[in-house]
């Protein structure tokens, strides 16, 4: 399991330190749409680590939202923490993507994540 420890994360099994906490990209940005008064935000998680990430799990905070929010991108996992991706492997260069609609929006900073290189 790799863990964020600053800039890199954890040592694979052999350790190796093949992801760095930057190679997950969270890009999001406001969709223009309004969902019961508060502005949509449409969220893509991308991984530029070489190697496939799994179990990715993102500081969250119970992501409110006033919107379902598709439960296969992201879901709580406890009052702090989002599990991306169903916990499933994103390949290298695969989006994960998802919307909520919220007051402001979330930051959503890598937690932990398991490379499989």
């Amino acid at each position: 399991m790799c863990v964020d420890t600053g800039d890199e994360l954890g040592a694979d099994a052999a350790g190796r330190t093949p992801c760095r906490a930057a190679d997950l990209v969270v890009r999001q940005s406001a969709t223009g749409r309004v969902v019961e008064g508060k502005p949509e935000y449409a969220v893509e998680v991308t991984n530029r680590c070489r190697c496939a990430q799994s179990r990715v799990l993102l500081r969250c905070y119970g992501l409110s939202s006033v919107e379902a929010v598709d439960p296969r991108a992201i879901r709580p996992v406890d009052g702090e923490r989002c599990l991306l991706g169903g916990g499933r492997q994103i390949p290298s260069g695969a989006p994960v993507r998802f919307k909520y609609a919220w007051m402001t929006p979330f930051d959503f900073p890598l937690v932990s994540s398991q490379a499989h290189c």
